[in-house]
């Protein structure tokens, strides 16, 4: 993506890492802040030195201007780099924008084959379009905190950004499919993707479902109502394993492995669905049988027998995996504030025009003088917008 100009404007997380994906792969990514108030991600979570580690991972391969947008000087300055730009991407409540004079037309009037990107909770209209949205009500509305958790215990949310997350991967991928377009029209389009539908694609065919049998999926825990056995086992060793067995063969190959094949010749075991009905016999069995041996012992017999395991890992046993390692999931990167510290890698490898993290996420506004230089204003300029609060 060499070449390719992003203006990311949005805060916390969907919208910013929406461009984060971008600039992995080459695209010039510009994070435009308010002078006074920068994006809260940099204050999420711990710090290091004062510093939001947060931000190291969101704000990379990003260089960092600020600039006041509902200010006269800020509105003409960002039409000024929008004009050279591809790419903006924005997560202001509808309507903000256009108050400041920077709404679609503005923009498009500004540059005809810019591409503007809107992520916002709801989407730009509805009922609901001028709420203030975030990821958990995504997460709740779309129906997947109903289906996630135990099945006397309540709606279980995540301890993560999951909503905002598969936003950001579905923005980047409408990004990449309007400029697709712009390559056969010439002409940009508004992207406007509401949080709230990303999640409903990934929870499968619930509304298909419910819709041609009136069948609403019922919270479950770690089981599945598609396969069994599916769940977390405990090893004697007091570790933990998750098993899966959707495809039939693998579910043939674990009731072999913990000794129990008759299981297998039973009707019912032919169907992931029949499997399903019969989870607490899978789970007695399988249980008991990963209970009588240590999680080393169990990860080797299940590799042995071409069966699906794989240990429940936190954090530190990310870092420590072979795998991961391998693969460099989790990659060092030197930063200017807080020396080397490791990240995620990028999402993917290409074999021709690999990504890469050029640096960690920059101090806020480290790159005002030098974005602005590149549009032609001086010194003396810059220094006047600033005691004036337009930087």
């Amino acid at each position: 993506m060499a070449g390719l100009r992003v203006l990311d404007l949005a805060t916390l997380f969907a919208g910013p890492l929406a461009a984060t994906l971008l600039g992995d792969f080459g695209a010039e990514v510009i994070k435009v802040e308010h002078p006074r108030r920068p994006d809260p991600s940099r204050g999420h979570g711990p710090s290091k030195n004062g510093v939001g580690l947060w931000w190291k991972l969101l704000g990379r391969n990003k260089r960092t201007m600020t600039l006041d947008l509902s200010t006269e000087e800020g509105r003409a300055l960002l039409l000024r780099l929008a004009a050279d730009a591809d790419v903006v991407i924005e997560n202001f409540r509808p309507g903000t924008l256009e108050k400041w004079g920077l709404g679609w037309d503005q923009l498009h009037a500004a540059n005809p084959r810019l591409v503007l990107a809107r992520v916002t909770g709801f989407g730009q209209f509805g009922p609901y379009a001028r709420r203030p949205g975030f990821g958990t009500l995504a997460e709740a509305m779309s129906g997947f905190a109903a289906v996630t958790g135990e099945p006397e215990g309540p709606p279980t949310l995540p301890p993560f950004g999951l909503a905002d997350s598969i936003a950001a991967l579905s923005t980047a991928y409408a990004v990449m499919t309007a400029l697709a377009g712009r390559a056969t029209t010439g002409v940009g389009q508004v992207v406007d993707l509401a949080i709230i539908e990303p999640m409903l694609t990934v929870l499968g065919p619930q509304p298909l479902w419910y819709d041609q049998l009136g069948y609403v999926q019922p919270r479950t825990g770690n089981r599945s109502t598609n396969n069994a056995p599916r769940n977390t086992y405990r090893t004697s060793d007091g570790q933990w394993v998750a098993v899966s067995t959707s495809a039939q063969s693998i579910a043939e190959r674990v009731m072999r492995l913990v000794g129990r094949p008759e299981l297998v010749d039973e009707p019912w075991f032919t169907s992931g669905a029949g499997r399903a009905a019969h989870a607490d016999t899978l789970d007695e069995a399988v249980g008991a049988w990963i209970a009588r041996h240590d999680k080393a012992a169990v990860l080797a017999a299940f590799e042995a027998a071409e069966a699906a395991i794989a240990p429940i890992h936190d954090v530190r046993d990310v870092l420590d995996d072979p795998q991961y390692r391998a693969l460099d999931s989790v990659t060092e990167v030197q930063d200017e504030e807080l020396g080397p510290l490791r990240m995620q890698n990028v999402l993917f490898r290409l074999s021709g025009t690999p990504g890469a993290i050029r640096w960690a996420g920059r101090p806020h506004g480290a790159d005002t003088e030098a974005v602005l230089g590149e549009l032609g204003l001086s010194a003396e300029e810059i220094a006047r917008l600033r005691t004036a609060g337009t930087l």
